[in-house]
């Protein structure tokens, strides 16, 4: 019995939305990182982009446990001397850009290398409700009902 080894004309790739309205970001990240890959299909194989394309909504929505919103800090460096910039997560989601705390949660998931930064542009994040992958016809993947600590009330 011989190793399966996907091609790149047997790769069959989907659209997957995914509304992130109260569940947990953690465990949302998780999900994603699996579609990404293609962990989910039988014929993964590990240096292929066999993952789908995955829409997330409403990622201004998402909840965090504990007290992660006011305790989890964001670090980053401008390059200067002394240019260490900090923020919470609760900054994050209230600021300009909320979905930035999902694709950072899913890009901390995979690992590293160019082919992950490949699988990262098949990952399409939007903070309100509107997306623009109708032409796609995306399936609808409901994440908060598969577990129930998947989802957390405020």
């Amino acid at each position: 019995m011989k190793t399966y080894s996907a091609k790149p004309g047997d790769i069959d790739k989907k659209w997957i939305l995914i509304d992130a309205e109260g569940v947990v970001l953690g465990r949302l990240a998780s999900i994603i990182a699996m579609r990404l890959r293609g962990k989910h299909k039988p014929t993964f194989t590990p240096h292929m982009d066999m993952g789908d394309n995955v829409i997330v909504i409403n990622a201004d929505k998402i909840q965090l446990t504990g007290n992660k919103r006011a305790d989890k800090i964001y670090y980053w460096h401008t390059g200067h001397p002394g240019g260490i910039k900090q923020r919470t997560a609760g900054q994050i989601l209230e600021g300009r850009f909320p979905e930035r705390i999902v694709t950072k949660a899913v890009q901390r998931m995979l690992p590293g290398g160019p082919l992950s930064k490949q699988q990262m542009t098949n990952l399409r994040v939007y903070a309100g409700a509107e997306h623009g992958q109708e032409a796609q016809q995306p399936t609808v993947l409901d994440v908060a009902s598969m577990n129930p600590k998947n989802t957390r009330s405020a």
